[in-house]
This record gives C-alpha cells, sequence and structure tokens, in this order.
C-alpha cells in the first residue's frame, strides 16, 4: 500500500463521524474518558461534564491535543437544575446532539442492611435518576431532527446478583428497563436506544476490591463497543452489548 493510500485511509478512518455531536457525561476520567477521546479520534465534537472541575480540564486539553472541537461544562448530572444548564449549552457551542452517552456511576457495596438513606440516594441519583433527567431533555431534540444514538452504560449487574451489590445492582438493573423501555418509546422516531453491559473494568471506579489486570476489560474495551454502537449503518439497532474478560476471575 503507498504512502499515499494509506495516509487516506487514516483519514476516512478519523472522519467516519465527522459532523456528529456527542455529549458524554462523566468523562472527566475512567470510562466516560475513554469513550470521549475514541470518539474525538473518529471525528466527532465533544461535549464533556463532571463535578470536579480541575479534572475536567485536564481531560478537555487531552481531548482538544486531537484536534477535535471540545466542550467542557462542570455539572452533577444528578440534579435537574445542572441538567437544564448543561444540555442548552451544550447546543449553544456545539450545535445539535446527535450521540449521548449516559456514563456517569458511582458504586457502593455492602449488604443493604448496613447500607444509609444517603448511600441510596447517591447510587441511585448518579446511575439512574440522572439517565432519565439527560435523556427527558435530550430526547426532544433528537424526535425533532428525526434521528440520534443514545448509549447508556449500563453493567453485567444489572443482569446478575452477587452478594454486597444490593444497591448497585438495585440501580443497573433499573438502567437496563429504562432503557429498554425508552429504545420503544423512541426507534419510532429515528432515535436508537442501547445498552453496554460491561463486567469488572480496571478504572479507578470504586469497586468490590483489588482487581487483576489480565482478568478484567479496560475502559478502552468499553468505548470500543460505545464507538461499534455509533458507527452501525442508519438501518440497524444493537439494541445491547455485554462484555465480559476472556479471563474469568
Amino acid at each position: 500500500m503507498s504512502a499515499a493510500s494509506e495516509a487516506d485511509r487514516n483519514k476516512n478512518k478519523s472522519e467516519q463521524l465527522a459532523g456528529a455531536v456527542a455529549l458524554v457525561t462523566g468523562s472527566s476520567r475512567g470510562i466516560g474518558k475513554a469513550i470521549a477521546v475514541k470518539l474525538a479520534n473518529l471525528g466527532t465534537s465533544l461535549a464533556i461534564c463532571g463535578r470536579d472541575a480541575s479534572t475536567l480540564e485536564s481531560t478537555k486539553r487531552e481531548i482538544e491535543a486531537t484536534g477535535a472541537k471540545v466542550f467542557s461544562h462542570v455539572a452533577d448530572v444528578g440534579k435537574a437544575a445542572d441538567v437544564a444548564a448543561l444540555v442548552p449549552a451544550v447546543e449553544k457551542n456545539l450545535g445539535a446532539i446527535t450521540i449521548l452517552v449516559n456514563n456517569a456511576g458511582i458504586g457502593l457495596f455492602g449488604p443493604v442492611q448496613d447500607k444509609t438513606e444517603e448511600e441510596w440516594d447517591r447510587v441511585m441519583n448518579t446511575n439512574l435518576k440522572s439517565v432519565f433527567l439527560v435523556c427527558k431533555a435530550v430526547a426532544p431534540l433528537m424526535i425533532q431532527r428525526k434521528k440520534g444514538d443514545i448509549i447508556n452504560i449500563s453493567s453485567l449487574a444489572g443482569k446478575n446478583t452477587f452478594a454486597g451489590g444490593g444497591i448497585y445492582c438495585a440501580s443497573k438493573w433499573g438502567l437496563q428497563g429504562l432503557t429498554g423501555c425508552m429504545a420503544e418509546d423512541l426507534r419510532g422516531h429515528g432515535i436508537r436506544v442501547s445498552s453496554v453491559c460491561p463486567g469488572s473494568v480496571a478504572t479507578e471506579f470504586s469497586g468490590r476490591g483489588p482487581k487483576d489486570a489480565s482478568k478484567v476489560l479496560t475502559a478502552n474495551d468499553v468505548a470500543h463497543a460505545v464507538a461499534m454502537i455509533a458507527l452501525q449503518g442508519p438501518q440497524s439497532f444493537i439494541s445491547e452489548v455485554q462484555m465480559r474478560p476472556v479471563a474469568k476471575p
């Protein structure tokens, strides 16, 4: 292959999502950051948000280094007022949101009887309520344009149970139900709603203990799955992706 044709191939690859605008929640670190970088490398304009301003700014600079257009906004997407400010700001700075990735999430583990109401609210607000609030703000805009992708980062914990996972599993089982129902509500408007369900991922996420890096997924693995959904043909609808490491824990 000639140098010129190789350059053309790489150019086409980087522009596969040219013109798309993606909002990725919880994108200052971990899986959300990996998703944002992946979409940026495919030509997408990126809106990133998180609660920590300094970490968000660092991530913004890293994505800008790819040549992508980036807008960052400090927001707690579990709060309606923050979401009400976030979505119009994204559309004002980047244009119409065509890809929404609901990634913001936390994990608190232990027997239900040992957990507090405050811990329940923290997990549910971040993992489930935030998806409701952001989708409620973005979906009507996508309906007007008759197209869009909503990708919710769920978990295999939304399909399985384990000791100490009561609150976390409840949030992810709820997210699975919300995703499935939204998919049926919105597919008639040309909008695809999908979930990505990874197993254990090597990130800073609050998990159940140290993880053997050889037996877990990486944030980039999850980002690859999101890109696959975003790149599917217009007649295709990948409703769910389940991901497991090759080696069993």
